[in-house]
């Protein structure tokens, strides 16, 4: 297969295991219990198809474009496209597409679900890592009532992208990171800690 890259890269994004499916030999790459891609294998266990979704306009535009993709080998035909592993399809279009895939595999689970698959808070933040952990059981589980707001009261980013845009994650909105991100900082932050950790954010929500 000339997409050696593939398994790394897949790898490599927030939240996705893989598995190998013996009756089928498939690779098969999931986000939450779901696949998104799959490196279909001969009896030689040599890939003959790439497996992955589309919206179903999308997909038919691309068969139309290259030879080397059809329509889902074995699976729904309306969404699943397969792509030739030794074929003509560039490196980054292919690259373009299991994005894609993944981000449409992600969206079909509620909001709230796709952040505890994620294991992020709707800023970005991973609050199995945080400091805080002990004395906060975490943005989802506590709905933005997070340790450090007053009694009752909802995190001011919480609030914005899950109760008036309806946003899973921050990583929706267009003016991420915006101003109420500053306006909510650490205190215990230093200049340099908080823009750190602001890219961190930022990197892991622009990562899925």
């Amino acid at each position: 297969m000339r997409y050696d890259w593939m398994d790394a890269y897949l790898l490599s994004k927030r939240a996705v295991t893989k598995d190998l499916q013996p009756e089928w030999n498939w690779i098969r790459y999931k986000i939450g219990d779901k696949m998104f891609a799959a490196i279909l294998l001969d009896d030689q266990n040599e890939p003959y198809y790439i497996n992955l979704k589309l919206e179903p306009a999308e997909g038919e535009f691309l068969r139309g474009q290259y030879a080397d993709i059809i329509p889902g080998y074995y699976a729904d035909k309306r969404c699943w496209n397969s792509v030739m592993p030794d074929g003509a399809v560039p490196d980054e279009l292919l690259r373009g597409l299991l994005d894609k895939s993944y981000r449409l595999v992600l969206k079909s689970f509620s909001k709230k679900r796709q952040r505890e698959i994620l294991g992020l808070s709707v800023c970005g933040a991973d609050c199995s890592v945080c400091y805080c952990r002990d004395q906060c059981e975490g943005c989802n589980a506590a709905c933005g009532r997070v340790f450090h707001m007053q009694a009752g009261k909802v995190c001011p980013i919480y609030a914005c992208c899950v109760n008036k845009h309806r946003y899973a994650t921050c990583g929706e909105c267009p003016d991420m990171p915006c101003e109420r991100w500053r306006s909510e900082r650490d205190p215990s932050y230093s200049e340099e800690q908080f823009e750190a950790s602001l890219r961190e954010r930022v990197d892991n929500l622009k990562g899925m």
